[in-house]
C-alpha cells in the first residue's frame, strides 16, 4: 500500500487528559491521532482549511485504536503519523502513541474524500501519492 513519510510531532501529556485512575483517557487518543494527522498533512503541503477551500473534504468513515500501555500525566509523548492509500478516493491516517522507545497505542483512521459541493466521492488530491500525482 502506498505511504506517505512520517511525520512526528511531541506532546507533554497534562493533567486534564487523564481520568480518575491517572491514566490518559481512551478517547484522547484519537484527539492525538487528529494533530498527527494534522502535521502529516501539513508536511505534505497542504492543510484542512486549504483543501477544504479547494472544494475538497476528508470525513472520518472509520477509527480504530489498540492500547497496548498507559500513558501518564506528565509522560512526553512521540506521535508518529503517515497517510496510506485505501483506493482513489479514500485515505488510511496510520498513527503510533510511543513513550520513548515504548509503544502505547497505535491505529488509524480512514477517510472518505468528498466534494464539498456534491458531498459525493471525488479523487484524492496527488499529495497524498509518493510520486504526487493524481490517484
Amino acid at each position: 500500500m502506498p505511504r506517505t513519510s512520517t511525520t512526528q510531532l511531541t506532546y507533554r501529556v497534562p493533567y486534564a487528559d487523564t481520568d480518575q485512575m491517572g491514566i490518559v483517557y481512551y478517547a484522547n487518543f484519537l484527539i492525538y491521532f487528529e494533530r498527527s494527522r494534522n502535521e502529516a498533512l501539513r508536511s505534505l503541503g497542504l492543510t484542512y482549511r486549504e483543501m477544504e477551500s479547494e472544494g475538497i473534504l476528508l470525513p472520518v468513515i472509520e477509527a480504530h485504536c489498540r492500547y497496548l500501555q498507559p500513558a501518564l500525566y506528565d509522560d512526553l509523548l512521540e506521535i508518529h503519523g503517515w497517510f496510506e492509500l485505501e483506493g482513489r478516493t479514500r485515505v488510511r491516517a496510520c498513527c503510533e502513541v510511543r513513550r520513548g522507545e515504548t509503544l502505547l497505542a497505535e491505529g488509524y483512521t480512514i477517510h472518505a474524500c468528498l466534494s464539498r459541493e456534491t458531498r459525493r466521492p471525488v479523487r484524492l488530491p496527488g499529495i497524498f501519492l509518493p510520486s504526487g500525482n493524481e490517484a
